[in-house]
């Protein structure tokens, strides 16, 4: 080989080596940081809820995380509708913040079960609240009434008013009814549509209303203590109202989920249900 053949010869053994050598390192950073990615994701399962007093999921995440040596976190929000949403994207892994007639309801708009159980957690009973009367038998004529506007607790509400003799209804607790479906009002109710976080709000401006319990929590007030009108946990049409864990359908055999769910399914969760909700919430597993 001419020396000319020789110097063509090593430059391009040495460019073939360099471009190994990079594409190597490229691999190897790439998969670190794919690694570092998927390591991120599991190491901290994000867990969806609705209002700020949260101190029983706080208390299961200390029991989860001392057991496991993983991590946990709250990711927090202000509304009913955005945490189902939040989990279908992937924001968060899990919720916790529906009984199964909203998860029921939810699934039934999406035109396929995307959302599923994994676990129950409690009966948290829905009430009436006031600040001007001391029962609901007190109601005047015209009085005005706030229940929610989403079509799960808008209905409970109006079945409960009809379990009080307040109001009759056309239908079977858990249907989704409307107003439209009120067959007697004697007392020519008003009622206002709200979004449920707005309820408890709402209460300088009408003479009662029906308050979800996470809210009504949030709020400073006492199911128990401050309801004038609370559902009946034993009531066999109440167990549709059940709270649940829930996870995207293809993560329904999630093994880490599974084992977040056992640490909330414990006599502690139980104590603290009363410690923290004055024995509002009703454990349901």
């Amino acid at each position: 080989m001419n020396k000319l053949g020789k110097l063509t010869l090593g430059l391009a053994l040495a460019l073939g080596l360099s471009a190994c050598g990079s594409n190597d390192a490229n691999e190897s950073t790439n998969k670190g940081t794919e690694d570092k990615a998927q390591t991120e994701v599991s190491d901290t399962i994000k867990i969806g809820v609705v209002g700020e007093k949260n101190e029983v999921w706080d208390e299961v995440i200390k029991r989860y995380e001392e057991g496991t040596g993983k991590k946990a976190e709250l990711v927090k929000f202000s509304d009913y509708a955005q945490p189902n949403e939040a989990l279908i994207s992937g924001d968060i892994d899990v919720n916790s913040y529906q009984h199964y007639k909203f998860l029921n309801e939810f699934n039934d708009e999406q035109g396929e079960e995307k959302v599923v159980s994994i676990g129950d957690t409690m009966l948290a009973p829905l009430g009436f609240y006031s600040n001007q009367i001391k029962s609901l038998d007190d109601l005047k004529d015209g009085d005005r009434i706030a229940i929610s506007n989403d079509p799960s607790n808008g209905p409970r509400a109006l079945f409960l008013l009809q379990s009080a003799g307040i109001i009759k209804v056309k239908g079977e607790p858990g249907e989704s009814i409307t107003l439209d479906d009120i067959t007697e009002n004697p007392k020519n109710l008003e009622f206002i549509e709200m979004d449920p976080a707005q309820t408890a709000r709402s209460l300088d401006d009408v003479v009662a209303a029906a308050i979800n319990d996470n809210f009504a929590l949030d709020s400073g007030l006492s199911p128990k203590e401050d309801a004038i009108y609370l559902e009946d946990p034993e009531d066999p049409d109440a167990k549709i109202y059940v709270n649940v864990i829930a996870a995207r359908a293809e993560d329904k055999d999630n093994e880490a989920y599974k084992e977040l769910v056992k640490y909330y399914q414990t006599d502690e969760t139980k104590r603290d249900y009363d410690k923290y909700t004055n024995g509002a919430w009703i454990a349901s597993w």
